[in-house]
């Protein structure tokens, strides 16, 4: 995982040219269909016209048994066009907005691969309302395109009856083009603006949640929720804007498209009074006068949606434009690999170096949290390895010569506070549905009480964040998760200081039993699991300053033994 000089950063306009490449067949088929619809929709005013003139001519039944068949005809073809036009469309939308909430999340969870300066919160954001609204590019520009193709066979209906309403037309759409597009521009800058508040607002919530129980802990709530509000009344206020623009754009469009079906049917008026067009032309130009207010409507709203999509697509670029904190290497550790660390300097750490043979059970003594926690974060590649000195192997390979998904396959360090999903006991241990070892591992976690304690079992309900589980129960759960994984190397961070006395000395006799022959490194101070290891390694000011077995750094090591016991 080298660090690279340069990343090419990809901008809001080459997302909505990827999106409208990959859906080009979905775009056509839908455009053809919806400019069927629109041209069908225009026909109905043209074919009344006609009807109505050929009507004076020859009062025949036959005449109006035909005109009635024509529009029959247009009406089925307005029916069956718009659904199956607006079926392909939206379904390109969705499927597109998908592909892009997939990137995005996919991005959100690779911190060590990538670098997005934002909040998981803000992340979520970008992942769902700014991919849903990248993604209506897709049907912008087929009723953008479909909306043209009514207005100018209106114009050329109008022009064959007189040139002065088919140019009356043209020359009034321009115009109101012309005025939305400059409009349209405020319209993108400010939602550009909303969506970052409203973000910024989903990532304060985020850490609410997350940080609740400690707040409540030392009376920070307050303060905190002040902030909270705050952040939200910005949004607010910003929303309040966005919506303020929006409405003078659709109240200015809805008028400019007025006062345009108005000049085209006084226009009709006069030129029918003065003779120069005949009064089935004059019932073709009110009608379409009447129609050509809908797909105006919709080609004048196109220019708003451009630049929502452009903005939103801005947003994501946030995330997928990232410069990259690493490039992965392109090696694979051997099965079964060992676990050395090679002089480490990071944070509180000074040259920390020990190795953990394959099959190994070994447990770390670290007297201070702060370097067991920094340890657990470069093991877990949270860490970069161009931002720590000294080397971390996995099989006799360095970590920064590994891809970060070869090295997780080999390697897991479950977290302190492994997050629980909301779902079940047994969709939460095995997350993938892959048939993971998960009676044994419930078995060696002690989570055997739980699941017995329901009725549903392992398919017991468990909410989001294990709400309806205790501290222990969500601890026990997360280890659960750790142990049926079944990696070649696992790293455990005080996965048992949430339990009890019992538990925790069972809890260490079935993690050993469980795990030997398999690579195992434990950061704990508990005196249980740290019986179980084969050695211990006491970390004390950010170095290894003992090895040995815990009963005998208990006999020898008065530090030690004031550290461990309880």
């Amino acid at each position: 995982m080298k660090t690279p000089d340069k990343q090419r950063t990809r901008q809001g306009s080459g997302i909505l040219r990827t999106a409208l490449r990959r859906n080009l067949g979905a775009m056509v088929a839908g455009t053809v269909l919806m400019g069927l619809y629109q041209a069908a929709e225009t026909a109905f005013p043209i074919a009344l016209g006609l009807i109505v003139e050929h009507t004076m001519r020859d009062r025949g039944l036959g005449s109006l048994g035909v005109s009635i068949g024509a529009l029959a005809v247009i009406i089925t073809t307005v029916s069956l066009s718009w659904r199956f036009g607006m079926r392909v469309l939206q379904k390109a939308n969705t499927t597109e907005a998908h592909r892009w909430r997939v990137l995005v999340a996919g991005r959100g969870l690779e911190p060590v691969a990538r670098d997005a300066d934002l909040k998981s919160g803000e992340v979520l954001t970008i992942a769902t309302e700014d991919a849903d609204q990248t993604a209506d590019i897709i049907e912008v520009v087929p009723l953008l395109i479909s909306s043209l193709v009514a207005v100018l066979i209106a114009a050329v209906a109008l022009g064959l009856a007189d040139v002065r309403l088919g140019l009356l037309v043209i020359v009034g759409t321009a115009a109101i083009l012309t005025v939305l597009s400059v409009m349209s521009k405020r319209i993108g800058s400010s939602t550009r603006e909303q969506q970052a508040r409203v973000a910024r607002a989903g990532a304060k919530v985020a850490d609410l949640i997350i940080g609740l129980r400690p707040l409540h802990g030392f009376g920070g709530n307050s303060a905190a929720f002040r902030a909270y509000r705050g952040v939200s009344t910005e949004a607010k206020q910003q929303s309040i804007t966005v919506a303020r623009v929006n409405g003078v754009y659709a109240g200015t469009a809805l008028a400019l498209n007025a006062v345009l079906a108005a000049a085209v049917t006084l226009t009709a008026g006069w030129l029918a009074f003065a003779g120069r067009i005949n009064i089935g032309e004059l019932v073709m130009a009110v009608g379409l006068a009447q129609f050509i207010m809908e797909p105006l409507r919709l080609f004048s709203e196109m220019p708003k949606y451009v630049m929502i999509a452009r903005a939103s697509a801005e947003r994501m670029a946030l995330v997928l434009s990232a410069p990259p904190v690493t490039t992965p290497g392109t090696g694979r550790p051997p099965s079964g690999p060992d676990l050395e660390v090679d002089c480490v300097r990071h944070g509180t750490l000074r040259k920390v170096r020990f190795r953990v043979g394959a099959g190994e059970f070994v447990a770390i003594a670290a007297y201070q949290p702060r370097a067991a926690a920094e340890l657990a974060s470069v093991l877990a590649l949270n860490v970069p390895p161009d931002a720590y000195d000294g080397s971390v192997r996995l099989g006799g390979r360095d970590l920064a010569d590994l891809p970060v998904a070869a090295v997780r396959e080999h390697l897991l360090v479950n977290p302190y506070d492994g997050e629980i999903f909301a779902g079940t006991l047994r969709t939460n241990i095995d997350p993938s549905g892959t048939g993971r070892p998960v009676d044994a591992a419930v078995e060696a976690s002690m989570l055997t009480d739980v699941v017995a304690l329901h009725r549903d079992g392992l398919d017991y309900a468990v909410r989001d964040r294990g709400a309806n589980l205790s501290g222990g129960q969500r601890q026990r759960l997360s280890l659960a998760r750790a142990l049926a994984a079944d990696t070649d190397v696992l790293v455990l961070r005080d996965p048992t200081t949430a339990v009890d006395a019992v538990t925790e000395q069972l809890i260490a006799r079935n993690v050993a039993k469980l795990r030997r022959g398999r690579t195992t490194l434990v950061i704990t101070s508990s005196p249980a699991l740290l019986d179980a290891a084969d050695r211990v390694l006491v970390l004390d000011e950010g170095v290894i300053t003992a090895e040995d077995t815990h009963r005998n750094l208990l006999a020898a090591d008065e530090e030690y033994r004031l550290a461990v016991t309880r």
